[in-house]
Order: structure tokens, then sequence, then C-alpha cells
């Protein structure tokens, strides 16, 4: 008995039916995976260039078109619950420290001897004059958690391939930016460039991935320009200098008593 003999016992209602059920059930996984595997892509580059701990040091270079400042600075990191970052250089700035734990900030200054925690609603306020926030630098967001995410296509980003994956924040996600697209080189999963998005949807500052290197045991990209979008030929370049992973941190160097002692 043929095909179109079986075919012939069902009429045509249903067996539309039937197709477009099949279609809708295909797309529904489709987009599913796809979300998969946008989540997993942004995990992967997130762990690469974070790792569980951390601790490093690293240059910062602020460029506008009027001067160029540099200061140099020691970071340790525990996910992003716990942050240090203590100032070694110029000599004016040397000293003076930010830490974070959970979801409070507080910035101590050495010259001064005085303590000051920083509230939440200034979180996108200028890092030390650079066109880093505190929220860069404290990791307050979690790229990984706060966003819903979805892969746009690929694109190639300084002659690397890359996915291209938009992000926008989830509901009451403790997140400061309206929309982030993120590219990530399919070669390796490491970070390519990110635009941060205002709630207004325009594009505020680009972060630029470059100068790759083997450091504390990975492949990772040692320089990290962000570049100010609303000033003119205002940047910030944050160079790796050194750093190590996965390592034991103590508690102690995040106390309230350690911000507050004398220099590391």
């Amino acid at each position: 008995m043929s095909l179109n003999h079986h075919l012939s016992f069902f009429p045509m209602p249903i067996m539309r039916t039937c197709v477009v059920v099949t279609l809708n059930l295909i797309f529904i996984l489709f987009q599913t995976l796809f979300a998969q595997s946008a989540d997993e892509i942004i995990r992967r580059s997130e762990n690469a260039i974070k790792g569980e701990t951390s601790q490093g040091t690293f240059r910062m270079t602020v460029v506008t078109e009027d001067f160029t400042r540099t200061m140099e600075m020691d970071s340790w990191w525990v996910g992003n619950e716990k942050a240090l970052i203590v100032i070694k250089s110029p000599k004016r700035d040397a000293g003076n420290k930010t830490l974070k734990v959970n979801n409070e900030l507080w910035m101590y200054l050495r010259n001064t001897e005085t303590t000051i925690k920083i509230p939440p609603s200034m979180m996108l306020q200028s890092w030390n004059g650079s066109d880093f926030t505190n929220d860069d630098l404290v990791r307050e967001s979690n790229v990984a958690k706060d966003y819903a995410k979805k892969i746009l296509g690929e694109e190639e980003i300084e002659h690397e391939r890359s996915w291209k994956i938009e992000l926008l924040p989830n509901s009451n996600a403790p997140v400061v930016w309206g929309k982030l697209l993120y590219w990530v080189r399919t070669s390796d999963f490491l970070p390519a460039r990110v635009d941060f998005y205002d709630e207004k949807g325009t594009l505020i500052r680009t972060m630029a991935y470059s100068n790759h290197k083997t450091l504390g045991g990975r492949k990772l990209p040692t320089k990290w320009s962000m570049i100010n979008q609303k000033k003119r030929g205002s940047r910030t370049d944050f160079e790796i200098l050194d750093v190590k992973f996965d390592i034991k941190i103590s508690d102690r160097i995040f106390s309230f008593r350690e911000l507050e002692r004398g220099s590391y």
C-alpha cells in the first residue's frame, strides 16, 4: 500500500494542524538550545578572565585630549563577592584602597585617613577619574546571572570570528546598564568586545580586549581598553602585568580593620 494511500485516511485539516504543531515544537526546541548556548558562551567567557579567586598587579592609564596619567595597583578577588584594590603608584595616590564585601563598597583615602562608604546610587560614578566605574572595579553586577542572553549572529572582531550576543537585564537585577552587546571569540571563548548602552538605548562606552598572552596558566587578553563614546579622545587602558588564579586568599584581607591599616 502506498504512502499516499495511508495519508488519505487523515483529513487535510488534521494534517495541517499536525504539521504546524511539529514546526512550533521544533522552533521552541531550537530557541531553547540557542538560549542555553548563549548562557554557556558568556559563562565560559567570564570564567576565563576571572576564575574563582585571583590576585594580580595591574597598570591603569587614563587618556584624554588634555592629559595622560598612569597608576599601578594590586588587587585580590573572590568571585563577585569580595574585592580589595590597593593603589601602589603614583606616590600621591599610593595607599588608597577600594574594598567590596557583598553589596557594600568602601574607599579609604590614605592622606586624610578617612573611609568613605559608597552608596549603590554611585556605582556608575568614575573610579579614580577613569572611564571605569565603581561597578566595573568591584564587579557589583554579574553578567552571567543578571542578564537574559540571545545570540544575534557572528561577526569578525579584530580578525577573529566572534559570537554577537545581546544581554538584557533581568527584572530586579542589580544592574546599571539597559543593554549590553557582548562579542566572544569562537576559537577560545575569550571576550572580544562589549558595548554598554543606557536605559534609553544610547551607546555610552565600549570595552575592547587585546594583547593576548599566557598569564597565571591561562591565555588572556592582557589589555582592556574602555573607550568613552560620549567624550572624544577619552579612554582608559587596563593592563594585566601579573595574575594568579584559583588561589587561597585569607578573609582577613577583606576586613574593615585591614582596609584602614598601613600599606601591603
